[in-house]
């Protein structure tokens, strides 16, 4: 049964130039939160330009602002191309510390980047810490490659600003997965911080049916959000182009994001090839996921996370730059035995994409690798999250008192 808080509020942060990954995890730490604690109010700054595609449970809102959106090259620039980028980055700003004035956070979580986009946060993270805010960064169990990120965070001096502001760390992973800041130099006092909680188990919603739900037997195609998919789905209808043997069914969502011509040119070929059904966004992941007898996915956080939720033999064809994330977890996963990995030079192979098709609904799912998933992440941070709330109605009784 859920407890209930008196009037306890979160306010989380997910900055979103790319990608669905980190509004989509935040929805999924707030979705548990309001499910565990009545009472409990969350807010999510998001940046995301379709974060509205998405539906809220009660207690759960979210606050748009401006949208920035990352380049191929790693640059950003406005989504409004009359704004320019430093104008944008201020409204944003402001933004921020506006709603975190306003609404007043007991815990301020914030997504991947410490100081927010380009520094977009600091100033709120001051603000909060002097008013007795738990400031908590999520970082993934992977960033990046340890000399890419070590390069990025020593340029702006990230290590001693995440120690300077920041009461916890949490790693959406667990500690024998992989450690994020590997290869850094991390203080003492920062390592101290840092609570490896799990990955973030999915779960289905209750009630709501996704109107691509199928009875069939397909293997699920998904590139996430899609700017950078469509390699991947190119080489899946490659493969069914180039083998006549390769008679699964698939379904291709090609995400959101993923540029209009890619799109046109992938729903043309996919229309061609009678195995093949292409869809453009469903934003009932889960239950395509969940109804899938396999999955063929580029290896972005919550796509594996659903993977070893919903215990489906995978194949992984990871980004392999701007960051090396994907390249890592699919390494380390293939590695435990939980999924299957093929390289991007592999899977441009019609040849080997093909055969890995095939033998991908006879894999054995994760949960028969030996290897132990660490789906806890999310009743640990309820936990933690439960034990601080209590800790400040004792603190303000003491007060008043």
């Amino acid at each position: 049964m859920a407890r209930r808080l008196e009037d306890a509020r979160i306010l989380m942060y997910s900055h979103d130039t790319f990608g669905l990954g980190h509004l989509r995890r935040c929805r999924t730490i707030a979705h548990a939160l309001v499910e565990d604690y009545r009472g409990l109010n969350i807010l999510i700054i998001s940046g995301a330009t379709i974060a509205g595609a998405f539906d809220y449970r009660a207690r759960v809102d979210f606050v748009k602002i401006p949208s920035v959106i990352k380049l191929r090259n790693g640059e950003y620039t406005s989504l409004a191309s009359h704004i320019d980028l430093h104008e944008t980055l201020k409204m944003r700003e402001s933004s921020i510390r506006h709603t975190a004035e306003t609404f007043q956070p007991d815990i301020f979580i914030v997504d991947k980047e410490p100081m927010g986009l380009k520094g977009e946060v600091e100033d709120t993270l001051a603000y909060l810490k002097a008013r007795g805010t738990v400031l908590v960064l999520g970082l993934r169990e992977i960033m990046d490659a340890p000399h890419l990120l070590e390069a990025e965070w020593k340029k702006n001096g990230i290590m001693q600003k995440i120690d300077q502001y920041y009461d916890s760390v949490w790693v959406y992973g667990p500690p024998d997965f992989y450690d994020p800041l590997v290869g850094l130099d991390v203080p003492a006092s920062l390592r101290r911080k840092m609570d490896f909680v799990g990955f973030l188990q999915r779960s289905v919603s209750k009630g709501k049916t996704s109107i691509n739900a199928r009875k069939d037997n397909y293997i699920l195609v998904t590139t996430g959000g899609g700017g950078d998919g469509s390699d991947l789905v190119h080489d899946v209808m490659n493969a069914y182009e180039a083998d006549p043997t390769l008679t699964q069914k698939a379904l291709v969502v090609l995400g959101p994001y993923m540029p209009a011509a890619e799109r046109a040119k992938l729903v043309q070929k996919g229309e061609a090839i009678p195995y093949i059904e292409v869809i453009e966004f469903d934003n009932h992941m889960e239950e395509l996921i969940d109804g899938a007898i396999g999955v063929v996915a580029m290896g972005g956080y919550n796509t594996y996370c659903e993977i070893l939720s919903f215990d489906k033999p995978a194949l992984i064809v990871p980004r392999v730059k701007p960051r090396e994330e994907q390249l890592l977890r699919a390494q380390r996963a293939s590695e435990l035995g939980l999924v299957d990995m093929l390289l991007p030079e592999q899977s441009v192979d019609p040849k080997i994409m093909a055969e890995a098709l095939k033998r991908l609904p006879s894999r054995l799912p994760p949960s028969k690798s030996g290897s132990n998933m660490h789906l806890e992440g999310l009743d640990h941070i309820s936990q933690t999250v439960g034990r601080w709330i209590d800790g400040r109605a004792s603190h303000l009784a003491l007060v008043a008192e």
